[in-house]
């Protein structure tokens, strides 16, 4: 059974106590009462409640203080300022101290429990980003990065991790794969047991059945002995074969056949043996255009297609850039014994819109050539290499243009809206994206819910 929201109302009047009780009587919530700030603040600090309504006039001290309280402790709960028509300047500035709302006195039962049911809403819409935010991870297994593209893939491991199955990782070059596979082998029960990687491109194909599945001495010219593959190094662990869409198609077949039956043959050898390994590949192309070019057997794709990881370009992990950077700057000054703490804003700027076409690769390049080709404490523009300078001027110039042709051509008198008429149409259109929710369209607009009541008062007056 769901536990109910816990709400204190904080006010001395003994009368308006019964009276707002008796209005909430109806929620669904557990209400507790404080007839003083002593009283409050004991019960805050021991169990602080979902929702305080606060009386700003007490007996003992002022509401405001109660307020600061809360919100220099951070603490989870929704404040809901209850004035008296005097003090609605006071209350407005409340809301510089996290005020979610107030009402003014003398009001019905019908705007508290509204007010109550908005503060409720958004203290729960709050928990639920806090514990997103726990769950979020910076670095996960050689990963840098705290997007929600990179949360997505380490879910992704934590659950393919304890499995046998294959696991088929995509992604640009410079993704980070390799760091993808490690990451799951080491996650994995099989994290005591070796991981070999292969990759695939890197290898001659008269080569490449030689290094996954060993020869015999003499299988051809150079084998002066007998050689271990990399399946049978990778026994009890798992074997990483990367770049797979390289592989020659007839020794596709034979990869289906070791995948099917857990055996292999070396080269020029007679005899087979079974080997226990978990298998992972990866490649930077659409494996399905490769299936349909006839570059890639279909029936070894779905073999190996079983749990599928994309990896995300670093253009598409929001901050992560700067994130690794800084990563990158840390551990390359420590090595080259160099000065430098971070990047300056412009250079901030120019990493966040740079497109990075080699992705992760290409950032940790750029971080070591600055830092071993330059000395101070914070990188600046004039350090960056040449590719990152051009890039920037070419954005430059690009907004320099659009700026120029929106500029062209002036406003016509009748298309100019008077600045209250722009703000009017804005609110209710967030109002109504909200389904008259408020608060929801305040934290959208960014302004606090009594900033949009009191518009709406005005323009209803007016």
């Amino acid at each position: 059974m769901a536990k109910s929201p816990s709400v204190l109302l904080i006010e001395d009047s003994p009368s308006l106590s019964v009276l707002y009780k008796d209005y909430l009587r109806l929620e669904k919530i557990k209400l507790d009462h404080a007839p003083d700030g002593a009283s409050a603040l004991k019960i805050i600090d021991t169990r602080t409640p979902d929702v305080v309504l606060l009386d700003l006039n007490l007996p003992d001290m002022a509401g405001m203080t109660i307020l600061k309280h809360v919100h220099d402790r951070k603490l989870p709960c929704t404040v809901v300022i209850i004035t008296a028509f005097g003090s609605v300047d006071v209350a407005v500035d409340a809301m510089r101290y996290g005020a979610f709302d107030f009402i003014e006195k003398p009001f019905t039962a019908k705007r508290l429990q509204v007010t109550l049911r908005n503060a409720l809403e958004s203290q729960l819409l709050h928990n639920e980003i806090d514990q997103l935010r726990q769950d979020f991870r910076s670095s996960y297994h050689g990963f840098i990065g705290s997007s929600i593209a990179m949360q997505s893939v380490y879910r992704i491991i934590d659950s393919a991790a304890p499995s046998k199955a294959t696991v088929f990782i995509t992604g640009e070059s410079g993704t980070g794969k390799e760091v993808c596979a490690e990451a799951i082998h080491q996650q994995s029960p099989r994290n005591k047991k070796p991981f070999i990687a292969l990759n695939c491109a890197a290898i001659p194909n008269d080569l490449i059945e030689s290094e996954i599945f060993g020869h015999v001495k003499g299988a051809f010219t150079g084998a002066f002995a007998e050689r271990k593959g990399a399946a049978a190094q990778a026994e009890g662990g798992t074997l990483f074969l990367d770049e797979i869409c390289e592989m020659n198609i007839d020794l596709q077949s034979k990869l289906l056949r070791f995948i099917q039956t857990g055996k292999i043959q070396k080269v020029g050898g007679s005899t087979t043996e079974t080997v226990d390994i978990r298998f992972i590949c990866a490649t930077n192309r659409n494996p399905l255009d490769e299936v349909a070019a006839g570059r890639f057997r279909e029936d070894l794709y779905y073999r190996l297609h079983v749990i599928p990881i994309h990896l995300p370009p670093l253009r598409e992990r929001e901050d992560d850039v700067l994130l690794i950077a800084n990563k990158f700057l840390e551990s390359y000054s420590a090595e080259e014994n160099k000065p430098f703490i971070g990047l300056s804003p412009e250079c901030e700027s120019i990493f966040t819109a740079y497109n990075w076409p080699g992705n992760i690769r290409e950032l940790q390049n750029i971080m070591r050539n600055i830092v071993v080709l330059n000395h101070g404490k914070y990188i600046t523009a004039e350090m960056l290499p040449p590719a990152l300078k051009s890039a920037s001027a070419s954005n430059e110039r690009k907004t320099r243009e659009l700026n120029l042709s929106t500029t062209e051509k002036p406003l016509e008198h009748s298309e100019i809206v008077p600045l209250w008429q722009v703000e009017k149409d804005a609110i209710e259109r967030a109002i109504q994206h909200c389904n008259d929710n408020i608060p929801h369209a305040a934290a959208l607009l960014g302004v606090s819910p009594s900033t949009i009541y009191r518009k709406i008062q005005s323009w209803q007056k007016s």
